[in-house]
């Protein structure tokens, strides 16, 4: 007989979990506790459940194992929904933990049906107790990787928390193997007649962050038949950003020009336009290949006619032999000549003088000292994270990350510890614009305790989207809805934090600050840089997205 807590805490190690992040509380201190004293999985306590569930989320889909995410019942687990929405719509492994009240429909401590809540969205969701363990968590950790990834729920009540368990002997722990399938024979002889009939096209592969575990099959495809490409911001390097066909320089005159576009595990949601004109030809065939089938043929024209549902790196392979003798056109049409513009009009926005830092300086002075193989990148915010995407080019996946499928505010910490935890050899950048940081500014304490040395640049512009202009002087009543106040010093928060503070108002101190900030952080140490940058142009708010043409 083991106690609950010592027995889920060797259960999840026997299935190779070794990080759980969450925030302690009754009932669930006591398994927190157990797998400290375990000591063979490492239990990380944030400041919000808001922030540990984005971790969990972001190490799921950095390892490719299930996060699992610890909270208290009730408002525990309203603040933890952050995380499981983002897992659900970026299709990311975890698995959530949570305490619950033993009394049903009395008015218990935070209590909430949590079952209920969450079952409709989850794939999968159990209550445990001391005869049903083994089972619910070998389901809830198959449920979460196997076909689409997405969350498991697992209800712990406080008075299972105190019972004895009894080892199963009939069941012993079960291996779950990554299942690959791929499309029929007769789909992808559909789709390799398509491509071969139209030759003279303009065929543009679109990769999504979907395939960034495919870059082996996917670079030799790209390379073979000389296609054109694009990555969705979270795929850049499956195809190394600096390969000649990538066309991200010029990414609205090739989406415009396309004729036929093979997409790799991307959805046809607002990052690509919903695949409508004006953004795309009116008669633009898509080609959609995915391991979920449900979304195929989702906004796509030609419907499921040519949809692969299947692995991508396996249906890539086994398409591959299917096109022998096929070549694509290369860059097509001026794609040559606009990225070559496009590209030098932004070496020039880095080069511009002015008196006042700016988004593409800074990031310039940065990029310098970046050692690409080394470094991942998460970004956050608005202007910020649009002018990093460009900014900071990579040849390797899974080593940019950003707000995602729902550009959500908030990911930026959690997203930084979790990457530092899944690869504590790389140096970890969080680039937050001023509001973004907001959101999980104290989780900088959580990185300061547990000597997570993460580097984060703050992109001070006092104000959400923009800042106000100083010589407006308006009053906190008058003031924009987009106003911070001028120049918080985060760099004195940070030190109080137990990080290491820098501020920096001029590309020297931007250089210098960013080199004293890596060298912190490689000895254990958070650091963080304030960037004061000019605010902005003022006017009124638009989705830049959708209405701006990008580089």
């Amino acid at each position: 007989m083991s106690a609950f807590p010592e027995y889920l805490s060797e259960l999840l190690h026997g299935y190779g979990i070794t990080a759980v992040f969450g925030i302690v509380g009754i009932p669930i201190v006591e398994l927190a506790d157990a797998m400290i004293s375990h000591g063979k999985v490492k239990f990380y306590g944030f400041r919000n459940e808001q922030a540990a569930s984005y971790a969990a989320s972001a190490y799921g889909y950095l390892t490719g194992r299930p996060g699992v995410l610890l909270v208290v019942g009730g408002p525990g687990v309203i603040h933890a929904l952050a995380g499981v929405y983002n897992s659900i719509s970026n299709k990311w492994p975890l698995i959530v933990l949570a305490g619950s009240s033993e009394d049903s429909n009395r008015g218990g401590f935070q209590e909430l049906d949590q079952i209920a809540l969450l079952s409709k969205y989850v794939k999968y969701s159990s209550r445990l107790s001391n005869s049903n363990v083994d089972q619910s968590f070998y389901d809830a950790l198959r449920q979460a990787v196997l076909g689409t990834p997405g969350v498991s729920y697992l209800d712990i009540p406080a008075n299972v928390i105190d019972q004895e368990v009894e080892k199963n002997e009939s069941f012993s722990r079960r291996h779950i193997a990554k299942i690959s399938y791929q499309p029929t024979d007769a789909a992808l002889q559909r789709v390799a007649k398509l491509l071969n009939a139209n030759r003279d096209k303009n065929i543009l592969c679109v990769i999504g962050k979907g395939a960034t575990e495919n870059a082996q099959q996917i670079r030799p495809f790209v390379d073979e038949f000389q296609l054109p490409f694009l990555s969705t911001p979270m795929a850049k390097g499956v195809v190394p950003d600096s390969h000649a066909l990538n066309v991200s320089s010029a990414r609205s005159l090739a989406l415009k020009s396309a004729d036929i576009v093979l997409v790799l595990g991307a959805r046809l949601n607002w990052i690509l336009h919903f695949g409508e004109a004006p953004k795309w030809k009116n008669d633009a065939i898509f080609i959609q290949i995915d391991t979920t089938a449900e979304e195929l043929g989702h906004n796509n024209g030609a419907g499921t006619l040519f949809s692969l549902c299947g692995d991508i790196g396996t249906t890539v392979a086994k398409l591959t032999p299917l096109l022998a003798g096929f070549s694509g056109r290369g860059l097509f049409g001026s794609l040559e000549t606009r990225i070559q513009q496009n590209e030098k009009r932004l070496r020039a926005r880095e080069n511009e003088p002015s008196p006042a830092l700016t988004y593409n300086k800074v990031y310039a002075t940065i990029r310098k000292q970046i050692v690409d193989k080394d470094t991942i990148i998460v970004s956050e915010g608005a202007n910020t994270m649009d002018v990093a995407r460009i900014s900071f080019p990579t040849d390797y996946p899974k080593l940019r990350m950003d707000a995602g499928t729902n550009a959500t505010m908030g990911v930026g910490l959690g997203y930084a510890i979790a990457a530092k935890i899944a690869h504590p050899q790389k140096n970890v950048i969080a680039i937050q614009g001023d509001s973004a940081f907001g959101f999980s500014g104290m989780e900088l304490e959580t990185a300061s305790r547990y000597k997570l040395g993460i580097t984060v640049v703050v992109m001070n512009n006092s104000g959400i989207y923009h800042g106000e202009d100083p010589a407006a002087e308006s009053s906190p009543n008058t003031a924009p809805s987009t106003a911070l106040s001028q120049e918080c010093r985060y760099d004195l928060v940070a030190e109080g934090l137990g990080c290491r503070g820098f501020v920096a108002r001029t590309q020297g101190e931007v250089s210098a600050a960013f080199a004293a900030a890596i060298k912190v952080a490689a000895d254990g140490r958070p650091a963080l840089i304030n960037v004061m940058i000019e605010p902005g142009p003022q006017g009124k708010l638009s989705f830049g997205w959708q209405k701006k043409a990008k580089l």
